[in-house]
C-alpha cells in the first residue's frame, strides 16, 4: 500500500502539473514511463523507478536540462501488457512525451513496443531486462541501460560456475513463466552442453505461484550440483528457499537484482551466489554516498541499495536530452541516444556506449557476491570480468 501512494503520489504530481499548465508543460522534456509499479515484480521495478524519479527530480531542482525542466510521467502497469500498451499509448498521443520509458516484465514488452514504433517515439528500458533487439545490429527506436540482459548474462554465469565447480557439474536450472526468463533459461541450458555440464531439470514457474515447494522438489530430486536462475527476484530466492527446506546443500547462483544486497545478510547463504552488472553498495564507491545522500533527502521509503538501476537511468536520459538539445522531439533525442556515452562513475565496470547499430554497450561487465559467514558480511567473489558485445 506505501508503494502504492508513494508513486501514486508522484503519478498525480505530473498528471496534474500538466493538465492545469497545458502552456508550461510545452516548456519542459516530456518523458513517459510505464512500470510494474504494484503487483508481485513490483519488488524489483518499484524501487528502481522510485530511483529514477529522485534523480530527475534532482537535475530539476538544479536547473533542469538545457535551462528546462524535465516532466517525468508515470503510469502504472502492475506488470499486465494490456494496462502497459494503454498507458503508452495515452502517454504517446494524450502527453506527447519525446521519449518513452519501459520499467516492467517482459511480458509487456510487445505491446509497448508496437505503439512506441507506431508513433516514432524512442523507447528506453530501464529496470527491465534488455530485449535483444538492442544489440548490433539495434532496432533504432530501442534503448536499454539496464544491467542485466540476455545471453551476455547466461554466459558469465556459466563460465563462473566452470571456474569454481569442484568435479564435474550437474546443472539445474529456474525460470519465471515469461518470455525472456523462459528464452533466456532455455539459451542457458544448451549452452551448459557446449561447457561439458551436464543439464539434470529446468523448472519453469508461473509467476503468482505461492508454493514453490514442488518445483524446488523436482529440481532437488534430479540431483544437480549447481542451479541457475535468471528471472526476476521472486522466482530465484524462492525457489533457492525450497530447495534449502528440501535439504538441497549445493550451489546456486543467481542475478543480483536490486533486492539482493538486503537479502544475502538475510539468508546468510555461503552457498548463494549473485551475479550482476551493478557494483554493490558495500564497495562504498562515491557514486554511492551520492545516491544514499540524494534518497535521504527524498524521504524514500526504499533503500538506497534498491535504486542503482534507476539512477543509471536517470543519467541515460539527462545525457540524452542535454544533447538533443531546445527544442526537443523524438527524433531529435533518438538521434542524441544513437551517440550516447555515459560515465557511470564506478557503479558498472565501464561507460555505457551506444553506436548508431549498437543501442546496448560495447563491453559489459560483471561482478560475484556472496554471503560471507567467517566474516559476517557480503564477499566480493569475483571482480569485473568483460565481455565484449558484438
Amino acid at each position: 500500500m506505501k508503494t502504492t501512494l508513494l508513486l501514486g503520489t508522484a503519478m498525480v504530481f505530473g498528471l496534474t502539473l500538466g493538465a492545469a499548465l497545458p502552456a508550461a508543460a510545452q516548456d519542459a522534456y516530456l518523458v513517459g514511463l510505464t512500470g510494474a509499479l504494484t503487483g508481485p515484480p513490483s519488488s524489483t521495478y518499484a524501487p528502481a523507478v522510485e530511483g529514477l524519479r529522485i534523480y530527475i527530480d534532482r537535475v530539476n531542482a538544479a536547473g533542469g536540462v538545457n535551462g528546462k525542466q524535465i516532466k517525468l510521467i508515470l503510469e502504472d502497469d502492475g506488470a499486465q501488457p494490456s494496462k502497459a500498451a494503454a498507458n503508452t499509448k495515452k502517454l504517446i498521443t494524450q502527453d506527447k512525451v519525446v521519449l518513452m520509458v519501459n520499467a516492467s516484465l517482459s511480458s509487456t514488452y510487445a505491446p509497448v513496443i508496437a505503439e512506441s514504433k507506431n508513433a516514432n517515439v524512442p523507447l528506453l528500458f530501464a529496470s527491465g531486462v534488455c530485449p535483444k533487439s538492442v544489440y548490433p545490429p539495434a532496432d533504432p527506436l530501442q534503448f536499454c541501460t539496464t544491467g542485466y540482459a540476455a545471453n551476455y548474462d547466461s554466459q558469465a554465469a556459466l563460465d563462473f560456475i566452470k571456474t569454481h565447480a569442484k568435479g564435474a557439474v550437474k546443472i539445474g536450472f529456474s525460470a519465471m513463466a515469461i518470455p525472456l526468463s523462459r528464452g533466456e533459461i532455455d539459451h542457458a541450458e544448451s549452452l551448459s552442453k557446449t561447457m561439458g555440464m551436464t543439464p539434470v531439470d529446468k523448472e519453469v514457474i508461473p509467476p503468482p505461484t505461492a508454493d514453490y515447494t514442488p518445483f524446488a522438489t523436482k529440481l532437488k530430486d534430479a540431483g544437480p550440483t549447481w542451479v541457475y536462475s535468471w528471472a526476476p527476484w521472486v522466482t530465484q530466492v524462492r525457489t533457492f528457499e525450497a530447495l534449502r527446506k528440501l535439504g538441497w546443500k549445493d550451489d546456486m547462483i543467481a542475478w543480483a537484482h536490486l533486492e539482493s544486497e538486503a537479502e544475502l545478510p538475510r539468508l546468510k547463504d555461503d552457498r548463494f551466489f549473485v551475479i550482476g552488472a551493478n557494483a554493490l553498495f558495500q564497495d562504498n564507491l562515491p557514486a554511492h554516498k551520492e545516491i544514499i545522500d540524494a534518497v535521504k533527502k527524498a524521504g524514500s521509503k526504499y533503500p538506497p541499495t534498491m535504486m542503482t538501476e534507476g539512477w543509471i537511468g536517470g543519467m541515460a536520459i539527462e545525457a540524452a536530452l542535454k544533447a538533443a538539445g531546445w527544442p526537443a522531439d523524438p527524433a531529435k533525442v533518438r538521434t542524441a541516444m544513437e551517440s550516447l556515452k555515459l560515465d557511470t562513475k564506478g557503479l558498472r565496470g565501464s561507460p555505457i556506449e551506444w553506436t548508431k547499430d549498437n543501442h546496448f554497450r560495447t563491453k559489459l561487465d560483471y561482478r560475484v557476491y556472496r554471503w560471507d559467514g567467517a566474516k559476517s558480511a557480503i564477499a566480493q567473489v569475483q571482480d569485473w570480468k568483460s565481455y565484449p558485445v558484438k
